[in-house]
Parts: C-alpha cells; structure tokens; sequence
C-alpha cells in the first residue's frame, strides 16, 4: 500500500502576520510542518501499520510519503514529517510557483501525486483538513478534481477494509469508509480506493517523535523536484495561474485603548448607554 500525504510549511501562527509586495509574509520567523498536517501523516501511518497488522501487507511493505511544494525553507516541515516515522519526502520548488492560489496547488500537488503514480500505484492521498496560514479548507476537494477520484472530506473516523469483490483491476481492493460531523449530522461515507481523503484535527492524536526518528530526519535525503520535472504547464500555477489577485494591503488599524468604568452604583446606566451609542440593541 502506498499512501502520499500532501503536506504545508507555514509561518508560526504567533508571529506578526502581514504582506509584503501584495504576497504573504512567510519569513517573519520560524516555521514549521502545517499542525493539521500532522493529523494526515499520523492518519496514513496507522492506515500502513493496520494494514501490516492484518496481514494483507507484510512487514517491510507500504509506503508513506510526503509531498510539499515551498521553497528551501519547506524543508523544516519535511523534516518534522520525518520524525513522525514517513518514508520519503519530496519539496517541489521553483520561484515560478510563488504566489500560487488554491487552484494551482491543488495543480501542482496532483502533478507530483502522478509523477509517484508512474513510479508504482499510489491507493491514496491524505491531506490535513486546512492550512493554518489561510483557512481555504478547499485544497482537498481540488485535489481530488484534478485527479479526478473519489474524495472524503472532514473525516473523525478512518476505517479500510477489503471490497467484497476484491478484484485488483478496482485498484487496490479496498474501500475506504469515514464517519465525519456536519454541524449535527453524523454522516458515514464510502468509496473505493485510489481516494483522496482529509482528516480533522479530531481524527487522532499524532505521535511523538521518538529519539531515533528525530536523529534519522537530520539526515534524510529530501528530493526536490521542479515544475519541469512534472511536465508542469507554466500557466497553471504561480502568479500566471491565478485566479485572484490581491491589489493592495494596509495593517490592521491599531486597537482603541479600551474605557474602564468604575462601578459606584451607576455600572449598568454605563453599560446600556455603550450599547445605544454602538447601536447594539
């Protein structure tokens, strides 16, 4: 079983958020690995060792790997991907993807996935429910367009098990079923691998990494591969390929130092004539 985990390096939430010529600043201080990422790596690693466990692959077979598009700096995540036990990284990298939106992600991510699949099958694809540094939520469903298979959003629960028919030629014959929470619907999917499939940060708890993995990621070759590498049109990513553009950028005006009120008696007077001057009621 081969499974690809797709995979962001993303500046530290607690840093000074901002633009710089209308693009994100990602240099603002230290990044790491995506921490909803983190639940994707963990989702395909137990999906690998259950599936040892069960007998259907053995000990030394099944893959993890883990793909990121970013600059050097992305490295730092494929790194920590690595402490958590994944078998191979790879950092897709050219100045020409800089300022890609969602679309030309999700482009570029399914190009690699196809590069993999050359190389031997790929039965799936783990994504984190979202990236930290926008929220989007989006990549997933655009990766599983562009590669045109089944995709399983927003899952809590991840369950693989045979297909009744177990025919080779339906893939890998497995289904793969998840149990996800929609405002308050409890809804159970399935569908048949290859599959794309996010996971929630409820989905599990990931590991921590154990002395020896840390060491072993040091050390461990990371691939770097270019649009070129992946017969990638130009057009489609970077700049040239986006959809939006962001025309200008102002800081976020400073915040109002806040009026203390003193209660002598008269607090709730006070209150309810803040709440009429701000017409909020």
């Amino acid at each position: 079983m081969r499974i690809v985990v797709t995979a962001k390096y993303v500046p530290d939430i607690n840093t000074e958020r901002g633009f710089r010529d209308r693009r994100v600043v990602r240099d603002a201080g230290e990044g790491t690995l995506n921490e909803l990422d983190e639940n994707a790596v963990e989702a395909a690693l137990r999906l690998v060792e259950a599936e040892r466990e069960s007998g259907r692959l053995g000990p030394d077979d099944g893959e993890v790997v883990v793909v990121t598009m970013a600059g050097p700096d992305g490295d730092v995540a494929l790194r920590k991907a690595f402490q958590l036990g994944v078998d191979r990284g790879i950092r897709v990298s050219d100045d020409t993807l800089a300022g890609s939106d969602y679309f030309g992600t999700a482009a570029v991510l399914a190009a690699a996935v196809r590069k993999l699949g050359e190389e031997a099958p790929v039965d799936l694809v783990v994504t984190g429910m979202a990236a930290l540094d926008g929220l989007g939520s989006v990549v997933p469903t655009l990766l599983g367009a562009e590669l045109g298979l089944p995709t399983l959003n927003l899952a809590k629960k991840v369950e693989l098990a045979p297909a009744e028919d177990s025919d080779p030629s339906t893939g890998s014959g497995r289904v793969l079923t998840i149990t996800r929470e929609i405002d308050d619907v409890t809804e159970r999917l399935s569908g048949p691998l290859p599959a794309v499939l996010s996971v929630t940060d409820t989905a599990n708890q990931p590991r921590f990494p154990g002395f020896k993995l840390i060491m072993a990621a040091r050390s461990k070759e990371i691939e770097v591969w270019s649009p070129a590498d992946l017969g990638l049109d130009p057009a489609v990513a970077g700049t040239a390929g986006a959809r939006t553009e962001t025309l200008s950028a102002a800081p976020r005006p400073e915040r109002a130092e806040p009026e203390i009120v003193t209660d002598k008696g008269e607090g709730g007077v006070a209150l309810a004539d803040f709440l009429i001057r701000n017409d909020l009621v």
